[in-house]
């Protein structure tokens, strides 16, 4: 009987595990386990005390020369000292591999790994860091390009939509709200002094998920995967409304929000005009990922539901009504 076709594969951590000790020279002891199944696939290495991690990107959600931008974006990273998950060669000085998936092509990389624990609840000096940290990076990546996605009205907010329509029907009180703030998103987007907003490679998912924190309060920033050109404010806004939500207390996420933004400004300078678009760039990165939920029914299936959009469109016009009433 011929295999049946499949979507979406989990490949085998044994079978992985001898394809790093194959390929990167690691000792037969090394162990390969799986951490999450999410948008790619993400596998603890151990080799003895040593530890890496390898990202198995999902059959065709990255192209290979999308995941090589985003490589030499994490190198130019890591050239400039700043503390990222950086990707490492084989033995032949090739980042990626190409994995024969029961799907198709899948690609590989492996990555160094970010000592330290994820924080869900952190206190104001380690915003303060992650803000310096956000800040340095932004002065390496100002003015430059990859060739990857731009975010702009159409990818951010309109072409979202497009993909949730997919999954619910343009009548549903949340989508209607979607529309009527992606109109004015669009109108914003239209009417930006650029010469007051500064634009270069952006990260765009820079939360407490993806980053680690050691003791020592020192933070290392991993999960490039949304990589591309844009704002540079739309960082800086994405862990704020992040942040909003993570704390109840309002006086304290201002406080956080504060040092954040205290830590971002002692050596970057946010312009009034940017400090401005930080509760739209927010509320269209949230409509951005809503799409990215909606295109990838294969992994949002167990949680993309009319309640879960109720749900995530109440978050975005909490953040709405707390910045301002007249949006």
């Amino acid at each position: 009987m011929k295999n049946f076709p499949v979507t979406t594969s989990t490949l085998s951590a044994t079978a992985l595990g001898q394809l790093v000790i194959e390929k990167y020279g690691l000792s037969q002891s090394c162990k390969c386990q799986l951490y999450r199944t999410g948008m790619n696939h993400t596998y603890f290495i151990t080799d003895n005390e040593a530890k890496y991690v390898l990202r198995v990107y999902c059959h065709n959600w990255r192209s290979k020369s999308e995941i090589e931008e985003e490589i030499k974006l994490l190198q130019l990273l890591k050239e400039n000292q700043l503390c990222v998950s950086f990707p490492i060669t084989d033995k032949n000085g090739e980042f990626i591999q190409d994995i024969n998936a029961p799907e198709g092509m899948r690609h590989a990389v492996f990555f160094s790994f970010a000592e330290g624990a994820k924080i869900r609840f952190m206190n104001a000096e380690n915003c303060f860091v992650i803000g310096q940290l956000m800040a340095k990076i932004h002065s390496v990546t100002a003015n430059k390009s990859i060739d990857r996605i731009y975010y702009n009205a159409e990818t951010v907010v309109e072409s979202p939509y497009k993909k949730a329509l997919k999954h619910f029907p343009e009548s549903n009180e949340e989508m209607q709200f979607i529309k009527k703030i992606s109109e004015k998103i669009s109108l914003t987007f239209d009417n930006i002094n650029y010469a007051k907003v500064q634009k270069g490679v952006v990260h765009l998912d820079i939360w407490y998920d993806n980053m680690s924190v050691t003791n020592q309060n020192e933070i290392t920033l991993f999960d490039f995967d949304f990589c591309g050109n844009g704002l540079l404010v739309s960082d800086v806004a994405y862990f704020c409304k992040q942040l909003f939500h993570i704390e109840s207390d309002k006086e304290e996420y201002e406080l956080k929000k504060e040092r954040f933004l205290k830590g971002y400004q002692s050596s970057r300078t946010l312009s009034e005009e940017e400090i401005k678009l930080i509760p739209e760039l927010a509320a269209a990165i949230w409509i951005f990922y809503l799409g990215v939920q909606s295109q990838r029914f294969d992994w949002s299936n167990i949680f993309l539901t009319e309640n879960y959009l109720k749900m995530y469109i109440g978050r975005m016009q909490s953040w709405i009504e707390y910045n301002y009433k007249n949006i």
